[in-house]
């Protein structure tokens, strides 16, 4: 669901897909051919979120709090918490609470993410053309 929150309402790319079940709030901004899955919760209610096209990977169950910056290519593992005005640099793996550089990323994870970001593109494009059906 896309809330209207403080006169600004979410902005959505071409091609993108957020999810009936994912909550989008107010100043957000979100790039081309994203996926945004179930049960994601996006607020920009307090300060503007940009979602581009810059590659970069947040876990599943990972927390990005405001203020805090994620490089290109870098990689968020899943449930780290990256915290308020940390700055997580470009091609870094980060893991853990707080979130802590544990490697660089190498060239198996960019082949990895780039074929599991095609994955998320393609979701993007069925789940736009036959959208969801609820069981009754």
């Amino acid at each position: 669901m896309l809330y209207k929150f403080g006169g600004k309402q979410p902005v959505l790319g071409k091609e993108t897909y957020v999810s009936e079940t994912a909550t989008v709030i107010g100043d957000v901004v979100i790039g081309d051919n994203c996926y945004i899955g179930h049960g994601a919760v996006i607020r920009g209610d307090y300060g503007r979120i940009e979602i581009g096209n810059d590659n970069a990977v947040i876990g599943l169950g990972a927390s990005v709090s405001i203020w805090s910056e994620i490089g290109e290519w870098a990689i968020v593992a899943e449930g780290a918490v990256v915290k308020l005005k940390q700055v997580v640099p470009a091609k870094t793996v980060v893991a853990g609470n707080p979130a802590r550089v544990v490697r660089k990323v190498n060239a198996e994870d960019r082949k990895m993410w780039s074929w599991g970001k095609q994955i998320y593109v393609d979701l993007a494009k069925k789940y736009l053309k036959e959208g969801m059906t609820p069981v009754v």
